[in-house]
């Protein structure tokens, strides 16, 4: 399986990174063991001094499919919910300014903790789904999809040029403002609405 993610699809996001407004869906991939289940524990590791949080909407691909139009890109996911995209954010900046990949950074062991799933025909809009990331109580993320760059459709039928599409593939969908740092002992729930989806500890 893979875990498709995309970058800098928020405006407002893009512009706390000091970034540009991307053109066209920014891609990276992770790999299967960068996934965080069942609310385990994320681990601080020992390689970075600044591992931040990113909290996303997680689409899971339900067929197969290559080179989905649009229009067509809703029959492929069935399912969705919330998701970390853990950064080492001075691995990637270091690696960006020297024009280097980022998967140091985004593809460690852990770095993409996953919620528990529900059904996308719970939620009555898919175009402006709330959704929250909560630091030991706090709210620390809030973000709504009508606030995408590029709709879940429209990544779909981008990514779907490029690779093919199997069931069980996640894309995590970008993040809204407000990323920071995690540090020991913090608690980090996700919700979509009141609907409390993640719920782990940072060790």
């Amino acid at each position: 399986m893979k875990i498709i993610c995309i970058g800098l699809n928020y405006r407002k996001h893009a512009m706390e990174m000091g970034r540009p407004v991307p053109g066209e869906p920014v891609v990276f991939l992770k790999p299967d063991s960068s996934l965080l289940k069942k609310n385990k524990p994320f681990f601080l590791p020992g390689f970075s001094r600044m591992i931040q949080y990113e909290a996303e909407i997680v689409l899971k691909i339900c067929r197969l499919g290559k080179s989905i139009p649009a229009k067509y890109a809703g029959r492929y996911y069935d399912e969705l919910t919330v998701g970390i995209d853990i950064t080492a954010r001075d691995i990637q900046n270091r690696n960006s300014e020297a024009g280097l990949p980022w998967e140091l950074s985004k593809c460690f062991d852990g770095a993409a903790p996953l919620g528990r799933f529900i059904p996308v025909s719970s939620l009555p809009d898919l175009k402006s789904i709330d959704f929250r990331l909560e630091i030991n109580g706090i709210i620390v993320q809030q973000g709504n999809t009508s606030d995408m760059i590029f709709s879940f459709d429209q990544i779909i039928e981008y990514v779907s040029n490029f690779f093919t599409l199997k069931t069980g593939d996640l894309i995590f969908t970008g993040t809204p403002p407000g990323v920071g740092p995690l540090n020991k002992n913090d608690n980090l729930v996700a919700f979509i609405g009141d609907d409390p989806l993640l719920d782990f500890m940072v060790k």
